[in-house]
């Protein structure tokens, strides 16, 4: 059951929404194929392979011919761990928006796809890890989105109500999970991802417009 809320709770996702990580995470799948041989693949490419979680990416990235999955997918967590805060940027507008809505009393979640200490790195990194109460990268511990299990676990967690909870995020796969769970959902039409057949309550063009529609 969730506790009585006292506080608006925002879902983030993280490739996408808060971060441009096209070229790191394209130079992770590169490196990965350069080890059987193959030629690299456009950043546009790999973009449209994103938002699925890391094995997903793999096979998305591989030919049939190569069999072993597991072993490649070490492969990209290795050197896309090398290179993950090479070129990755925030999006205008984030670190600004993040600490308005702190300031203005909402709580901020992460939840995405691409592992928990990952998404610690690169908040920490990139200067926003302290605008986070809670951080849900992919783990054993619950399914990855599409699945609402990691919404579920946010808002339980910080005691938020399903009508005070948005999820943010660039990919159908943040507006099911959100769809699912009963919550608000805005589609950042900014980022990467694809909405597919979901739909949303709201869709913005920039984090901060999002921010300024909850705040003013």
């Amino acid at each position: 059951m969730v506790k009585k809320h006292k506080h608006p709770l925002l879902l983030c996702d993280l490739d996408g929404t808060l971060i441009d990580s096209r070229e790191d995470l394209a130079t992770g799948v590169n490196l990965m194929r350069a080890d059987y041989g193959l030629e690299p693949l456009s950043i546009e490419t790999v973009t449209r392979f994103v938002g699925d979680g890391a094995g997903k990416l793999v096979e998305r990235s591989l030919p049939e011919s190569v069999k072993n999955i597991e072993e490649a997918l070490h492969k990209l967590k290795k050197y896309y761990g090398e290179n993950m805060c090479v070129k990755t940027r925030l999006y205008p507008g984030v670190e600004e928006g993040l600490r308005l809505l702190h300031g203005k009393g909402w709580r901020i979640a992460l939840t995405s796809n691409k592992p928990s200490d990952k998404c610690e790195d690169i908040l920490r990194h990139l200067g926003i890890d302290s605008c986070f109460d809670m951080v849900l990268g992919a783990s054993e511990k619950y399914p990855l989105k599409p699945d609402p299990a990691s919404i579920f676990i946010a808002m339980e967690e910080i005691g938020a109500a399903m009508g005070d909870t948005w999820i943010i995020g660039d990919n159908h796969t943040d507006l099911e999970a959100g769809r699912r769970a009963g919550i608000k959902r805005c589609y950042a039409k900014y980022g990467f991802g694809h909405v597919g057949s979901e739909g949303y309550d709201m869709s913005v063009d920039s984090f901060m417009e999002f921010v300024d529609s909850q705040i003013r």
